[in-house]
């Protein structure tokens, strides 16, 4: 590969390429065509007489398209070059390329110009496990076009190449001869269409069809979000390019009748995720909430309804993971769907409530109620793997399940302060905190939507039972904190964690413990300048660089600093805001995955983590909920209260044409709120009334 990656994406399908557009991928290298968790195109290397060609500069056209500027030669031959070679890309379930090469000579050339092609049709588990295939290839010429194949028994998948120009085809690709007069130009459409049975035509649209109704589809999302209007103008490009960002995410699978809900990142998790749906629409809501929607309607449908070991799922259960592979067509992985997390149940209700909150649509909420109560239902009938009330994790499905089944899902993720790690079942705080949330939501749905104010009732017994056995078992007295889980024999495992600001977002935290609680998430072990660690320096495991014992993750920020507003903090979260938002500027306004946890002060810049996602959904959605957090935004009954809390560098600030329950709001950043050009000024808090 030569240079940075180049990405461009579609929801489900996306092309990573290198910065000369080629494709050059070994079995564990996330490059190449993707679409439904299968490579479609392993190979796509262009070259000029048979020289490979060098990179000018690359231009992100919109997420969906890009273009590259090449020159042929080697060296410094190059900078005196007499053909210049454009490749513009866009995807739509394949890609179309056009290819545009530039006679700058006085004189005519003829050229041999050459298209290198093949697919290893690789499931997105087999890149990242190094799996060898079991099926059987194909490559064939078919009327001037060139198909490659692939069939394991009746799996088939299939890669349609084509050119608009006549081209010599054969098994491993196209080749053309031209002849190009002087100052002259050639131009080719070359079609790379990804085909799979029973999920219709993927295919590129024809003549630029697909382009323009892309581009009219972005065009309408980012005039339909709020405006934003600040002094710190890294904050507008971050804004904008979340907005883009959640664009390209959309994905709508199958069961959604095409309506969209957001894939969790690329290049590894292009797909329905339960988790990472329901945290990203939480982020977007006053953004975007028809996210929220289809995410809720999706994952209803899906809910599980039968216990099923290898899938790990039982009636109520929200799945974990839908996947579309190989490997999952042949039961050699069990995400069809797999419901491996215990955190996703209690968040759909979370979500159902957040929803209603701010559109006061409850008309879903009514549809929902079976969904929901099935859901709050998992959390005593099956979560309660001890029987003592919490929610606790152990995969049943030993070979291919999860073993951690919370948002830190690696396998050291959750460990004791000496660095051992406990035995299973475990049950990690913020799972208790979800549940708390989960059944305070829920008993509001139930007494004001539902109608059922005993169920209500019985739901707020429990949560506060739950508060108390939880504000006790879980407290870890010589530190003042919240330990990081509970081990099969219901002692702490004392890590101090991030998982501590999710508390705070779920309410379940006695209010006398919140200030300790804040003093270590802010303390210099927890947070690095640029934002919270996922575990504290000094525990054994701690490293910067450690996927979930060390680095920052934007997200995991987004929740704690909403969390730190829940209780009042205000300005600890408006530190946070600031260390992430200062952090995106450096990523160019793309928050990813995660990044170092190193202190601000040794590297002065956030530190790359090699294999992070990016775009990654709910790091995409980070600014979005800082900006509500800054904002003070919170529907409250028929009101929306502003309570701003802004960091000294972003200055003024107004939210423009926030969509809800009270028609279009203006949010100011001085604690002002204007409902339809009605303003109401005030310096602390201020509410708009529903319309």
């Amino acid at each position: 590969m030569s240079g940075e990656l180049v990405k461009v994406l579609d929801g489900n399908t996306f092309v990573v390429s290198d910065d000369r557009g080629d494709i050059e991928a070994s079995l564990t290298d996330p490059t190449g065509l993707f679409s439904f968790d299968t490579r479609f195109l392993s190979k796509w290397v262009l070259t000029v007489d048979d020289v490979r060609l060098n990179a000018l500069s690359v231009d992100d056209l919109q997420y969906f398209e890009t273009r590259f500027f090449l020159v042929p030669g080697t060296g410094t031959v190059y900078i005196d070059a007499k053909l210049s070679v454009i490749r513009q890309r866009a995807v739509a379930n394949g890609f179309r390329e056009v290819l545009t090469i530039l006679n700058h000579d006085e004189e005519p050339v003829r050229l041999r110009v050459r298209i290198e092609a093949a697919s290893d049709f690789a499931d997105l588990f087999e890149v990242k496990d190094a799996l060898k295939k079991k099926g059987k290839y194909t490559s064939r010429v078919e009327r001037g076009a060139l198909r490659l194949g692939y069939e394991r028994k009746t799996y088939t998948r299939s890669t349609l190449i084509s050119s608009s120009q006549r081209a010599k085809v054969d098994e491993h690709g196209l080749t053309f001869e031209l002849r190009i007069p002087a100052h002259g130009k050639w131009r080719t459409e070359l079609d790379v269409v990804a085909q799979m049975p029973g999920f219709g035509g993927l295919e590129a649209q024809p003549k630029g069809g697909r382009r323009r109704t892309m581009e009219a589809n972005l065009d309408r999302w980012l005039a339909d979000a709020p405006r934003i209007e600040c002094d710190w103008e890294p904050l507008k490009r971050t804004y904008r390019r979340s907005l883009v960002d959640l664009a390209a995410l959309r994905f709508a699978p199958p069961v959604t009748g095409g309506r969209s809900l957001p894939a969790a990142g690329l290049p590894w998790f292009m797909t329905m995720f339960g988790r990472d749906s329901i945290f990203t629409s939480l982020q977007a809501l006053p953004f975007t909430p028809e996210l929220a929607a289809t995410t809720l309607m999706a994952l209803g449908e899906w809910q599980g309804t039968r216990l099923d070991d290898f899938r790990d799922e039982d009636p109520g259960r929200i799945l974990h993971e839908l996947r579309y592979g190989e490997l999952t067509a042949f039961e050699e992985r069990p995400h069809s769907p797999y419901y491996g997390c215990a955190d996703a149940t209690p968040l759909y209700v979370v979500l159902l409530d957040e929803y209603e909150r701010w559109t006061g649509d409850r008309r879903l909420v009514r549809e929902l109620e079976f969904e929901a109560r099935a859901a709050l239902a998992w959390i005593d009938d099956y979560a309660d793997l001890q029987g003592t009330g919490y929610v606790w994790y152990q995969r049943r499905n030993e070979e291919t399940g999860l073993e951690n089944q919370c948002w830190k899902d690696s396998w050291d993720s959750i460990s004791y302060r000496d660095g051992r790690l406990p035995g299973f079942p475990r049950a990690t705080c913020e799972l208790q905190g979800y549940a708390y949330d989960a059944k305070m939501r829920g008993a509001r749905l139930a007494r004001s939507v539902w109608k059922d104010p005993d169920f209500a009732d019985e739901l707020e017994r429990q949560a506060a039972d739950l508060k108390r056995r939880f504000n006790r078992d879980f407290w870890v007295e010589d530190e003042e904190y919240f330990a990081l889980a509970l081990d099969v024999e219901g002692k702490q495992v004392d890590s101090l964690a991030s998982n501590n600001g999710h508390l705070l977002w779920s309410g379940i935290v006695d209010k006398s413990k919140a200030k300790a609680v804040v003093r270590h998430l802010m303390g210099p072990r927890l947070f690095c300048g640029w934002g919270v660690r996922t575990l504290a320096e000094g525990e054994t495991r701690f490293n910067p660089i450690g996927y979930h014992v060390g680095t920052v993750w934007p997200f995991d920020n987004s929740f704690i600093a909403w969390g730190l507003r829940r209780y009042g903090f205000k300005d600890e979260a408006a530190t946070i805001a600031a260390g992430i938002l200062d952090a995106a500027e450096f990523f160019e306004g793309r928050l990813p995955e995660a990044f170092g946890g190193y202190e601000r002060e040794q590297t002065k810049y956030p530190v790359q983590y090699p294999t992070a996602c990016s775009p990654q959904a709910w790091s995409t959605g980070t600014p979005l909920l800082l900006l509500r957090t800054m904002l003070g935004l919170e529907p409250l009954g028929d009101h929306l209260v502003v309570d701003p809390a802004l960091p000294a560098e972003i200055g003024h600030l107004e939210l423009l044409d926030i969509p809800g329950r009270w028609g279009r709001v203006d949010a100011f950043g001085r604690g002002r709120v204007e409902v339809d050009g009605r303003r109401s000024a005030g310096t602390a808090r201020t509410t708009a009334r529903r319309r």
